[in-house]
């Protein structure tokens, strides 16, 4: 069995993606998922107040945790493969901790962090230090540090905001109302943004940001079922994509390791796949979970995960199966 790489990625590869591995003990949605930026790890949470570790290499569940008081909504690793920071569900609006720094190693909770007063929508951690952000339906973004319990800043803005680092974690994009993305330095981001994009003729707002893994691209998702790629230096369309709706779902979109493709749910249940360069659609699944509302490309690896209600599936090249 050859394993293919990621550098290796072309159209034939792409299309030959099929489901490798399928966990359907869930109850419920899947919230959220994340893979570890250096280790063969995946973290889930889902509607069940659960959190889920993978073992991503092997196709395994390797621990499930839950969490009833809080709840389990945004997830993201930090740097050790077994520590994540996890939103709550619950109880916001009484000033709870509305985000845990969690140690899945021991099932411990390594510090809690208050502040916002609604659901956090969007939630990422720096690649570089301990820092991470945080974007609520209370209309803030706040940046934390990992050590510390207090908010470490607050951007007060309008609308839905999305937060997403940069690879290399100089910078931070955040989305605002009338689908504007301000673009902040990490090391500076008290002197307001150095920049802002716009996305002509769309001022949907933008419910997923993210970066190429080069830094040169952003891809962004948006409400209206419209998926952009922009130029991560002067914010110029790159190309642009459409899905079918999802009224009740929203959907997520990534960009493979060499920032060439990017895969996206849709509306009608299929996953789809575009190639950059060409502007051109690559390959079209069933998705075969119904409508895929998390989707991430693994770092490292030819493979990526999707999840709808219940249902958690790894896609690999059928020549690994």
């Amino acid at each position: 069995m050859r394993t293919t790489s990621v550098s290796e990625l072309n159209d034939g590869i792409i299309r030959s993606m099929s489901i490798g591995a399928l966990f359907s003990d869930f109850v419920g949605k899947i919230n959220a998922l994340d893979f570890h930026r250096t280790a063969d790890l995946l973290v889930t949470t889902g509607e069940d107040d659960s959190v889920r570790l993978y073992d991503i290499a092997n196709g395994k569940l390797l621990k499930t945790t839950h969490h009833k008081k809080h709840g389990a909504d945004r997830i993201c690793f930090t740097h050790h493969p077994s520590s994540v920071i996890c939103s709550s569900t619950r109880n916001l609006d009484s000033g709870a901790e509305s985000l845990r720094y969690l140690s899945m190693y021991d099932n411990r909770c390594l510090r809690y962090f208050k502040g916002h007063k609604e659901r956090v929508v969007s939630l990422c951690t720096s690649p570089v230090d301990d820092s991470f952000m945080s974007g609520s339906l209370d209309h803030t973004v706040r940046i934390w540090d990992l050590r510390v319990n207090a908010c470490q800043g607050i951007l007060r803005l309008r609308g839905r905001p999305t937060v997403a680092y940069d690879q290399q974690g100089l910078v931070f994009a955040v989305s605002m109302e009338g689908g504007a993305i301000k673009l902040f330095d990490s090391r500076s981001y008290d002197k307001g943004p150095f920049d802002t994009f716009l996305v002509g003729g769309d001022m949907a707002e933008i419910w997923d940001i993210k970066f190429s893994n080069d830094g040169k691209s952003m891809l962004l998702t948006t409400k209206s079922n419209n998926i952009y790629v922009l130029d991560a230096y002067n914010g110029e369309k790159r190309c642009g994509f459409s899905v079918d709706a999802s009224p009740n779902t929203t959907i997520e979109s990534t960009f493979t390791p060499d920032g060439q493709y990017v895969i996206s749910g849709s509306g009608d249940g299929t996953l789809n796949a575009w190639s950059i360069p060409t502007r051109s659609k690559v390959a079209n699944w069933d998705s075969q979970i119904g409508v895929a509302s998390c989707l991430k490309w693994a770092p490292r690896r030819v493979m990526f995960a999707a999840a709808s209600v219940g249902v958690l599936t790894f896609w690999i090249p059928n020549d690994t199966i």
